[in-house]
């Protein structure tokens, strides 16, 4: 890895064993992108997502934690770690 990245490798340790599930990226607390993480690359720093939505979320006082509220299809994006605040990782449900 370069160390010119600025990132702990920690972190790409985790995004690759993450490889093939749905995540979250968001890049501000009402903007992101959901799809399947598909590649982490290490110069520069980033993501490749496949099936992938750019996401609005909103936050309201009754409801604190943001939701997402709309999605529009995006297919396939690569996203700079730089601009990311917070990536989850979504679990399907039952």
């Amino acid at each position: 890895m370069s160390e010119s990245s600025g990132l702990p490798t920690t972190v790409f340790h985790m995004l690759e064993k993450n490889i093939g599930r749905r995540v979250l990226a968001i890049l501000d607390p009402s903007y992101g992108f959901e799809g399947t993480l598909l590649a982490v690359t290490h110069d520069p720093p980033g993501i490749w997502l496949t099936n992938a939505d750019a996401v609005i979320m909103r936050a309201t006082i009754a409801q604190p934690i943001p939701q997402v509220v709309a999605k529009e299809n995006r297919s396939e994006i690569f996203i700079n770690l730089k601009n990311v605040q917070r990536i989850e990782v979504l679990h399907k449900g039952k």
